[in-house]
């Protein structure tokens, strides 16, 4: 049998796919979707899926273009439509931009963890957020190219964004980082998720990135469920545990919620 060759009904049909995370449904687990932040991709969460993975999880941890927070947001939206069920979101640095950003039209989150990550509220934009104050060191050689992308320096990015990664690791996270839109930190914001959506909050207290005292103000006007972990920036590579186990706690709390009230 030549199995190079396929039958053409199989092919470039537009059939809709299954849902994904049935395993989860099955065992009343919530769905996990993860959201990378800028200079970063889905990989930086591999720690963090290989322990909620044991615990039997259904984890996705998708590449999130950065071209724009609305084309993000339709990035989420695709993959929020494949899960069978609820879904609890993680989102780390932009990624809470992100995940923010889905507003009142989430209908299957159910909860939002984030990661030493923005919680902006409505009107406020990055932008206007980090120029209220001295350029943190991990930010403060950025550069752009021609297209309008923002990099991270190698040097900045190993002793300052992630300060507490080993050195090897950390060239590597750097190898494959993903640049960001400029014009990302321009957008304001529009009604924020977390007002709606039960929320929690990991607070890095050694981040280099997003002062620690900003972070806390973004989990104390949410509302949210706090733990704080002596973390630089990248909080889910140097302390997976901790990452895991609040995520693994906000998707207990939705298991234990009586139906329709997710919502808060």
């Amino acid at each position: 049998m030549d199995i190079g060759r396929r039958p053409r009904a199989s092919m470039g049909q537009n059939r809709p796919l299954p849902p994904v995370g049935e395993e989860s449904a099955m065992n009343g687990r919530p769905n996990i979707v993860l959201v990378h932040g800028a200079w970063a991709d889905g990989s930086c969460w591999s720690g963090v899926i290989e322990r909620l993975q044991a615990g039997g999880y259904h984890v996705t941890a998708p590449q999130f273009p950065l071209t724009s927070t609305p084309d993000d947001v339709a990035r989420l939206r695709q993959v929020l439509k494949l899960q069978d069920g609820p879904t609890i979101v993680a989102g780390h640095s932009y990624g809470g931009q992100i995940m923010t950003a889905l507003g009142t039209d989430a209908p299957n989150v159910a909860g939002l963890v984030y990661v030493a990550a923005f919680g902006l509220d409505q009107g406020e934009s990055l932008s206007a957020l980090l120029s209220q104050g001295p350029t943190p060191p991990a930010l403060a050689h950025l550069f752009t190219d021609e297209q309008g992308f923002i990099w991270q320096p190698q040097d900045d990015f190993v002793q300052h964004f992630a300060a507490d990664v080993d050195p090897v690791h950390a060239n590597a996270m750097h190898a494959v980082q993903q640049p960001i839109a400029e014009s990302a930190f321009a957008a304001p914001m529009g009604v924020p998720a977390w007002r709606s959506l039960p929320s929690s909050y990991l607070i890095a207290t050694q981040d280099q990135a997003i002062p620690p005292d900003a972070q806390r103000m973004f989990a104390s006007r949410m509302g949210a469920t706090t733990i704080e972990v002596p973390a630089s920036h990248v909080a889910m590579v140097s302390h997976p545990d901790e990452t895991a186990q609040l995520i693994r706690t906000a998707a207990e709390a939705r298991v234990a919620m009586p139906a329709g009230q997710a919502a808060r």
